[in-house]
């Protein structure tokens, strides 16, 4: 079983940048995908972006393509999320996700393990 804690986020102006990280417990989080997801007050939960447990795959939302760069450090269990261009849209609570030997997919019932969350917002 792995544990997952994000963190990094915060406050920026539209245009500005943050880096998330999603730092896992255990000893075999490089065989875990992982996803990253977002939710905004009154919407529903969106896929952002996932990675595979070898990096080797990387899917992201249309709406974060091109802006968005998920990467992995697998011998320190983390897995980041490089956020440049940030808009006010993307403001929304952020949490990553663990799926065991999976893919990264972005249906939220592919992963098993999820964090609490962290804090995005982005002002005009």
């Amino acid at each position: 079983q792995v544990q997952l804690v994000e963190s990094g986020g915060g406050a920026v102006q539209a245009g500005g940048s943050l880096r998330l990280a999603c730092a896992a417990s255990g000893p075999t989080f490089s065989t875990y995908a992982v996803g990253w997801f977002r939710q905004a007050p009154g919407k529903e939960r969106e896929f952002v972006a996932a990675i595979s447990w070898k990096s080797s795959n990387t899917y992201y939302a249309d709406s974060v393509k091109g802006r968005f760069t998920s990467s992995r450090d697998n011998a320190k269990n983390t897995v980041y999320l490089q956020m440049n261009n940030l808009k006010p849209e993307d403001t929304a609570v952020y949490t990553c996700a663990a799926a065991h030997w999976g893919l990264p997919v972005p249906q939220v019932n592919a992963y098993n393990y999820w964090g609490q969350g962290t804090q995005v917002t982005v002002s005009s």
